[in-house]
């Protein structure tokens, strides 16, 4: 489902879990929260909303392995924020089709309203708690990465 062929005929390669994340706890949790739940896709991981772009103009063929295969967006993040970071994305054909959860501490109406206009596959509020930010991890590798059928996948 999420694999990428290989040019080696090797065995396929999973696609990264995209995290754009600025908060250095925020992105070690999910790490960890991941790694306990021996969550295979490799994680890729953008700093700032710049970076996140950037990441974006690199990688922009469906048949590049290092397309995500899920992108987890924080909405505050220095230089660009991610209400523009998803904007950028949506207007790319190909970043059209990859499912973007934002994960994120704002509960404001209007980020939830705005993210949801620009097209975002999921709004999560980020827990504070470790056991529940690991369930939370757990349940989008379940649904995201196991249960949803990607727009790029080997045949």
């Amino acid at each position: 489902m999420n694999a990428a062929t290989r040019p080696d005929g090797g065995p396929p390669r999973l696609r990264p879990i995209l995290m754009v994340e600025d908060n250095d706890m925020d992105l070690d949790l999910c790490m960890q929260a991941f790694k306990e739940h021996a969550i295979a896709n490799p994680l890729a991981a953008c700093r700032d909303g710049e970076e996140a772009i950037q990441y974006i103009d690199a990688h922009a063929d469906p048949a590049d392995p290092a397309l995500p295969v899920i992108v987890l967006l924080d909405l505050r993040l220095p230089k660009i924020d991610g209400i523009d970071v998803l904007r950028y994305a949506r207007r790319h054909p190909v970043w059209r089709q990859v499912p973007f959860i934002v994960l994120t501490t704002s509960r404001q109406d209007s980020d939830i309203g705005a993210a949801y206009q620009l097209g975002v596959n999921s709004y999560i509020v980020k827990p504070v708690d470790f056991v529940e930010f690991t369930e939370v991890a757990r349940r989008i590798e379940m649904y995201w990465v196991l249960t949803n059928v990607q727009p790029f996948h080997s045949p």
